[in-house]
């Protein structure tokens, strides 16, 4: 078991949200870290309970004013996806004494079901965030220098914490048990599916075409499923925080444009262990080590949102001529394009696409990168630089 805690990024935010909300929650998928990041920072000042326990759940879903007696704010109330009743009693009690902030603290892993009940019942009255995996900037600090090595083991890792901080862990045992716990408990509350096993070939099906557009007609063809099916499939990994679906960047400029999401997983350690990667030394020479690369990156900016309590504003661009920018990001009125190479060394012709990008939207740019693995930076045009991917993640 990890032996220290790691301070996540989120943390003062956070704290400041909970001193301006009467309630906070925190939501991510299953092992993110979510129950050890509220107890680090609020087991001083709040009583803890968590719905994990049978008990407890029972008695809050059959006499939630008894539960309240029992565990009155200020409180954290862990796992609360499993009882969503509570909400409309918490909000009463909100009402009460509006003026104090950080009453209850709450996590959940089911973000679609969970905001449903907090947007009819606490709206206005709650700050939502949304908890992923370890960053490489929150597991390696910002002056750590990362070789080619430790990231390559961190991709086979993921940053899941549990994994991630213990040494010697056997991965295919713990993503085993993860993966069946995550079947058994996330999936069957989010959908009634008649068979996890239809649904785990699924999963792998869809970790093969990871960084890819998504194709559900072709999904649905070679699965013999329908496409209403994998549609539902794909919002339970999105609501239990497993993938997220990249859309088009798309503005009239008169480039006709790929218009289907790309799908890319939040953990590449998960995303290994589906694919059938076992050992550091595939990461880099397979089939998918563009698409792994990528994932990270498209990660860092995801949490780089998220750790600030916003929702991510990040896009992909192809055009139906061959251009194509990996990513490009969303910032307070300016887009920055992002291009990512395995490469170890940059060159102007690499960064094609961004200047395709660059030259159609010179108003909302003022910088694009190209994000490789060489050593150091480099500039390839007027606002284009080649950043190392040891840079990249330094960056606020």
């Amino acid at each position: 078991m990890p032996t220290a805690y790691i301070n996540r990024d989120m943390e003062k935010v956070l704290k400041t949200s909970s001193r301006q909300f009467p309630s906070v929650i925190v939501t991510g998928p299953r092992q993110s870290g979510k129950t050890t990041l509220v107890k680090h920072l609020f087991s001083r000042s709040h009583r803890y309970v968590s719905m994990d326990n049978p008990d407890i759940r029972l008695m809050a879903t059959d006499e939630p004013e008894l539960f309240f007696e029992n565990y009155p704010p200020p409180v954290i109330i862990d796992e609360v996806q499993y009882t969503p009743q509570i909400f409309s009693y918490i909000k009463l009690l909100i009402d009460k004494n509006r003026k104090d902030c950080g009453q209850f603290i709450l996590t959940g892993s089911q973000l679609f079901p969970l905001m449903a009940e907090v947007g009819d019942s606490l709206a206005g009255r709650i700050a939502v965030f949304t908890l992923l995996s370890f960053s490489f900037r929150e597991q390696f600090g910002r002056r750590a220098a990362l070789t080619i090595n430790a990231l390559k083991k961190r991709i086979l890792t993921g940053g899941l914490p549990e994994v991630a901080l213990c040494r010697g862990m056997d991965l295919e045992v713990w993503f085993g048990s993860y993966l069946q716990t995550y079947l058994e408990r996330d999936v069957r509350q989010l959908r009634q599916i008649g068979s996890l096993g239809d649904f785990q070939r699924f999963l792998q099906f869809v970790a093969a075409f990871n960084g890819q557009a998504l194709n559900l007609s072709g999904i649905s063809r070679d699965l013999g499923v329908t496409v209403n099916t994998i549609k539902a499939w794909i919002s339970i990994l999105e609501a239990s925080g497993q993938i997220v679906l990249i859309k088009p960047f798309y503005r009239n400029k008169g480039k006709r444009i790929v218009k289907s999401p790309r799908i890319y997983f939040l953990d590449t350690g998960l995303l290994c262990y589906l694919t059938g990667i076992t050992d550091v030394k595939q990461i880099f020479r397979g089939p998918m080590s563009g698409q792994l690369f990528e994932t990270v990156v498209a990660g860092e900016i995801i949490r780089g949102f998220y750790n600030r309590g916003r929702i991510p504003r990040i896009f992909w661009w192809r055009t139906s001529y061959g251009d194509e920018v990996d990513f490009v990001v969303e910032d307070r009125g300016k887009i920055l394009p992002v291009e990512v190479k395995t490469s170890s060394k940059a060159n102007k012709q690499m960064a094609r696409g961004l200047i395709s990008f660059c030259r159609l939207f010179p108003e909302m740019i003022d910088r694009a990168l190209l994000v490789n693995l060489s050593r150091e930076k480099m500039i390839l045009d007027k606002k284009i630089t080649s950043v190392p991917f040891t840079d990249f993640i330094r960056q606020p």
